[in-house]
């Protein structure tokens, strides 16, 4: 029943939403090519289903070849970076600065570098969504008791025990608040990838609709994008369920306080 309640939320406003949207196009007498009305983009959708789903499933593969790679590299560099306070001052401002560059800018680059194939997709993908893990992972490392820390030295723990049995796993609510974040950065990284070089997947499909001012499937488009950002975060939610059911037990009790 609580978990029906909730639901009653996001759904009410996703109703308001569509009504609110539907009354400023009449109201307002916005043609079609500027705003389309809800029912023509979901006939639009209905029309196309087939087609959409065969690009979502390309944007959705990229998406989690980028994720993937995020997090094969990006949680080792963290544990690297709090492991060695030398590698720290070395690496930590040049990944800082490295977000200061905008990723489509970069995205010309590693497509004349690495060509038109899936590797610079993944690549781009993985430029957007490998620092959320790093910062999130390096914070969730350091934020262990020093008492903690204390007594596994005093038990002779070695770093690789140290990291495996003290820090690792109460770092894992950071770690997996850090995926949630990177996995909605990957869907847009893919997107950004398909601008500069694709002929298939949503971002394809993007620029397509744009050039064309074919705003129903513009807004298609953007529906099928939502809906995998939305199913993949809610993904890397049910993961962290399941690996640290202590901490969901404790956030579901402060929700129900609160609530």
């Amino acid at each position: 029943m609580k978990h029906l309640t909730r639901l009653i939320y996001p759904v009410a406003t996703l109703i308001s939403a569509v009504v609110l949207w539907y009354a400023i196009v009449v109201v307002f007498k916005i043609p079609k090519y500027i705003l389309p009305l809800p029912g023509d983009v979901y006939q639009r959708i209905v029309e196309d289903f087939s087609f959409l789903a065969w690009n979502s499933a390309i944007t959705t593969y990229e998406t989690l070849g980028g994720f993937a790679l995020s997090i094969i590299l990006g949680i080792p560099i963290a544990i690297a970076l709090v492991a060695s306070r030398t590698l720290d001052r070395a690496v930590m401002p040049w990944l800082i600065l490295s977000q200061t560059f905008p990723k489509v800018a970069l995205a010309p680059l590693v497509v004349v570098w690495f060509g038109l194939g899936l590797m610079p997709k993944l690549l781009i993908t993985f430029l957007v969504a490998f620092f959320p893990i790093v910062i999130s992972t390096v914070v969730g490392l350091r934020s262990a008791e020093r008492e903690m820390i204390e007594l596994a030295q005093s038990m002779r723990a070695t770093r690789l025990q140290m990291f495996y049995h003290f820090r690792i796993p109460l770092a894992l609510p950071n770690i997996f608040a850090g995926l949630k974040v990177s996995v909605a950065f990957a869907v847009v990284g893919a997107v950004i990838a398909e601008w500069v070089g694709a002929s298939e997947g949503l971002g394809y499909l993007l620029m397509r609709a744009n050039g064309n001012l074919d705003t129903t499937l513009l807004f298609a488009v953007l529906i099928a994008l939502m809906i995998i950002g939305i199913v993949l975060y809610y993904g890397v939610e049910f993961a962290e369920r399941v690996s640290i059911r202590w901490h969901a037990v404790i956030r579901l009790q402060d929700m129900t306080h609160s609530a």
